[in-house]
């Protein structure tokens, strides 16, 4: 069964709950649990759509993959991937993985951080560009988190190095590393950034971590109408939002707008809507205190409140992607697809078009077998690409498609 129900802002949830309506659905396959493992804290509002959720197809493409934390497609039927702990580039086709030759020496592994995000330039044809952010070791001692960008060869068998884009993205033990990266329609490169754990970096704006941040793909200077980009200090005029946790996922809706996937402490994952130069309201303070609220409204200013929250527990969100519009999704087109790793699931949420209000959630039977998935991406034919990250060298990338 789908579940939709009513909703108007709730601060305390960051979004909204009211009363439970019951929807019959078509499709016995897909499931929404009020439970905390598959569902919000805020539930959602009246149906946007009688459609069908359709029955899903999931093919297993590769096995024995280890924490695969992003995957890109490639011309000619390629897919990159990113391995995080073993610092790898894996390359995919016709079912068979070879890992990609590049200098990973100074890439740093610890805990949650390690090789992470991964872009390809909308240009890649003319000028071979992929993006990456990763774990870095310093030549005098100490690490951070950064942005690089590698030209990949003609054969598909090496990449190097060809520019450091942005450094300085806060790391201390491995926790909260980020790192999420999106070029969006206007050619920008934006990166989702964890808080390392520290309480004053997400409501800092001299920090550039727990933030989402904006730059040129080409040079690694901030991006030319950020919020902030007349500000003094340096990292400022990244920022195109402040005030996160861990952004562990972005999303481009085609009508534009930027959404960000959030992890909570032991409650409130959140998705957020992201506002140019919005506050979202993180600030653990004194120390790293995780008992407070994701988004605190006590704070001066104003803060912006989720768009879908999990409530009172996690489920771990990560990373994601807007669900095609094409009529062969259903009930899932131009839903917000979250990889869910510790309810392992993946949620399906619609919000409106304009003002992105909550209609409803359904966390589908097919995709519940495969443990703690780290991410969903769109592949080119309108397929969902989607990683697990259960660790072990068991993990599997899956290409799914409406059956």
């Amino acid at each position: 069964m789908v579940r939709s129900v009513s909703s108007t802002a709730a601060r305390n949830l960051g979004t909204a709950v009211l009363a439970l309506t019951l929807l019959a659905a078509p499709a016995a396959a897909c499931t929404t649990s009020d439970s905390p493992a598959s569902a919000s804290g805020s539930r959602p509002a009246q149906p946007a759509t009688r459609a069908a959720v359709p029955r899903l197809s999931v093919k297993t493409l590769a096995t024995g993959l280890d924490h695969p934390w992003d995957v890109q497609p490639l011309p000619g039927h390629r897919l990159l991937l990113t391995q995080r702990d073993r610092a790898a580039l894996t390359l995919w086709r016709h079912g068979r993985t070879t890992n990609v030759g590049f200098d990973n020496s100074h890439i740093w592994v610890s805990g949650e951080t390690g090789l992470l995000g991964l872009a390809v330039d909308p240009d890649f044809k003319h000028n071979r560009r992929i993006y990456t952010c990763q774990g870095w070791s310093l030549a005098g001692g100490g690490h951070d988190v950064r942005v690089v960008s590698w030209r990949l060869d003609k054969g598909y068998t090496h990449a190097t190095l060809k520019r450091t884009l942005l450094t300085g993205l806060p790391s201390t033990s491995g926790r909260h590393g980020g790192c999420r990266l999106l070029i969006t329609r206007n050619g920008a490169l934006n990166v989702g950034t964890g808080d390392a754990a520290t309480g004053t970096n997400p409501e800092s704006l001299t920090s550039l971590g727990g933030k989402t941040l904006r730059l040129d793909r080409r040079t690694g200077k901030p991006w030319r109408t950020n919020p902030f980009r007349h500000a003094a200090n340096g990292a400022t005029r990244y920022i195109t939002s402040y005030g996160h946790r861990n952004v562990q996922g972005l999303a481009q809706r085609s009508n534009g707008q930027l959404w960000s996937i959030e992890q909570g402490t032991s409650r409130d994952d959140e998705v957020n809507k992201i506002k140019e130069g919005g506050d979202y309201g993180y600030n653990p303070v004194p120390g790293y205190n995780e008992s407070v609220p994701m988004t605190d409204d006590a704070l001066p200013g104003k803060q912006i409140a989720a768009k879908w929250s999990s409530g009172p527990s996690t489920i771990a969100t990560s990373g994601g992607t807007f669900v095609p519009n094409g009529r062969r999704w259903g009930a899932l087109r131009g839903t917000l697809a979250i990889g869910v790793l510790k309810g392992e699931e993946v949620l399906f949420a619609k919000f409106t078009k304009k003002a992105g209000r909550l209609v409803s959630t359904t966390a589908p039977a097919e995709l519940k077998r495969y443990g703690r998935i780290r991410t969903v991406v769109d592949a080119p034919n309108g397929d969902l690409l989607i990683t697990t990250d259960n660790g072990g060298g068991d993990d599997v990338l899956l290409r799914v498609k409406p059956a």
